[in-house]
């Protein structure tokens, strides 16, 4: 049995600008446009100035903007009606819900910044048909609590979950933990409210499984990163809460080795793996470091994962002589199988909710534990799941003959393929910068990979789009492009390079 003490979580301080938009002249087509919002919306949800401080930097603090307002409609027609001003005045709009994203996809210097936080309704739980409907602005963990009321579970979970809004994970695609079993954001939206860039409101809020009439229109706006319009409610997916869950950390010598370890636990207990994550030796160093806790095991491991199996099987929950639920049983049957065989070194299996919650408080301190004070190069990367070993072991040396001594670190939704793989350069050096991005490029590329997994593209990834994005697909993109926002006002600069 693990002991577990309570994480010493360190404040982060937040890097905002000083005075955003505290400077320089308001010209009078800005004025008239703000004069139209205050109207629409009331002065108090159209803030200028120092008012906007909130939302003009990213989670890191790399990205800083000045906006020229932050508007916060509180309802669908608030928003088209905003959109529809905006579109006749040629202002720029950029949607933002709890700015947890890592790509700058919410910079918006100039622009009119919409924040949905306002549209914060749970419409309605329908528990028989397992689907909530909720508006763009709630966040995450308000949807897992509504679910929980009524004996469900919203899957997509992730460290940002108190602060992310649904509007967002969709704007993304967002992945999460829970990728392994239940898809990205995409594979648990049924149906979507959209405002268009020109005011007009698109209903496609469905409660269908089964629609084939025409083109998927949902699926263009869900990982579009608010380029096309605005999403301002969604119908998603609940699933059965688990009657038993069996949660593990697990130690091996050697990468290789783990996804036969993931393969034996998920024929064992019939696909019922939620996550399966990764996490290297310096990782686990790092964490101890930041938050005093102990090490996972009595020894140090270059390999150690983080691994969850949930049942609603009343039998997968019901529990032996000693006590122990049969689905907690067959893990560690298999981890002490895979041990006799030399191939786990160690492993603790959690005995109580508080242990549980200790292992997984340690891989969500991921973003805390990644951005820092030293020259970062952060990548987001997905690669065939039996390539992972590789990618790195290749991806390593390729970026120390760059830049010897750099120092890799990364967390990795091994279960699935994400590897969010990061570098420390021993510089801070544009050009360093560069060189090694497009390394990880070819070696992911070459691997059969993705150069963007879960984050999207935002600023930081436009590069990347134009050296190895097809290029036929580039431009069927930029046509919808202009299809839907024939002035080019939605999140302008985004995702697409040079529109």
């Amino acid at each position: 049995m693990e002991r577990v003490t309570k994480p010493r979580w360190r404040d982060r301080q937040a890097r905002i600008p000083a005075c955003p938009n505290g400077a320089g002249t308001v010209f009078s087509g800005a004025m008239d446009i703000l004069d139209t919002l205050r109207a629409k919306l009331g002065d108090r949800y159209v803030l200028t100035g120092a008012d906007t401080a909130k939302w003009s930097s990213d989670w890191t603090g790399k990205y800083r903007w000045s906006p020229l307002a932050v508007v916060r409609p509180g309802s669908t027609e608030e928003v088209s009606a905003m959109a529809e001003a905006c579109y006749a005045a040629g202002q720029k709009m950029v949607p933002v819900g709890g700015n947890t994203g890592l790509t700058g996809a919410t910079s918006a210097e100039g622009a009119v910044m919409v924040s949905l936080d306002r549209l914060n309704r749970i419409r309605t739980v329908k528990p028989d048909a397992r689907i909530v409907i909720v508006e763009a602005g709630v966040i995450l963990d308000a949807i897992h609590n509504a679910a929980d009321e009524y004996g469900l579970v919203f899957p997509l979970t992730f460290g940002a979950r108190g602060s992310a809004m649904i509007g967002g994970n969709l704007a993304t695609n967002a992945g999460g933990s829970n990728v392994l079993r239940y898809g990205n954001t995409r594979d648990l939206c049924l149906g979507l409210e959209i405002v268009l860039p020109d005011g007009r409101i698109m209903d496609l809020m469905s409660e269908l499984r089964k629609d084939n009439t025409g083109y998927n229109l949902r699926q263009l706006f869900v990982g579009a990163e608010g380029t096309l319009g605005f999403i301002t409610a969604a119908v998603v997916k609940l699933v059965p809460a688990p009657r038993v869950r069996a949660t593990a950390m697990v130690a091996l010598e050697q990468l290789e080795d783990t996804l036969p370890l993931l393969n034996a636990l998920q024929e064992a207990t019939g696909g019922a793996l939620e996550a399966f994550e990764y996490m290297p030796r310096n990782y686990i160093t790092r964490h101890v470091e930041h938050t005093g806790e102990r090490e996972p095991f009595e020894a140090p491991y270059p390999v150690n994962i983080l691994l969850e199996a949930a049942s609603t099987r009343a039998d997968d929950a019901a529990v032996g002589d000693d006590g122990t639920p049969r689905l907690t049983e067959l893990v560690q049957n298999i981890l002490a199988e895979k041990m006799e065989e030399g191939v786990v070194a160690d492993a603790v299996v959690a005995q109580s909710a508080a242990q549980r919650d200790a292992m997984w408080s340690r891989r969500e301190m991921a973003a805390e534990l990644t951005f820092y004070d030293r020259p970062i190069v952060d990548t987001d990367i997905a690669v065939p799941v039996d390539a992972v070993p590789e990618f790195i072991a290749t991806a390593n040396a390729r970026v120390q003959q760059i830049d010897p001594g750099c120092e890799d670190f990364m967390v990795s939704h091994l279960g699935d393929g994400n590897v969010h793989y990061s570098v420390y350069t021993t510089r801070k050096d544009p050009a360093l910068y560069d060189e090694i991005v497009e390394v990880v490029e070819e070696v992911t590329l070459s691997l059969g990979g993705s150069f963007s997994a879960e984050h999207g593209i935002g600023l930081s990834k436009l590069g990347s789009m134009q050296r190895r994005k097809d290029q036929t697909a580039m431009s069927l993109m930029r046509d919808m492009k202009a299809a839907f926002d024939p002035k080019g006002l939605m999140n302008a600069g985004k995702v697409l390079p040079g529109v």
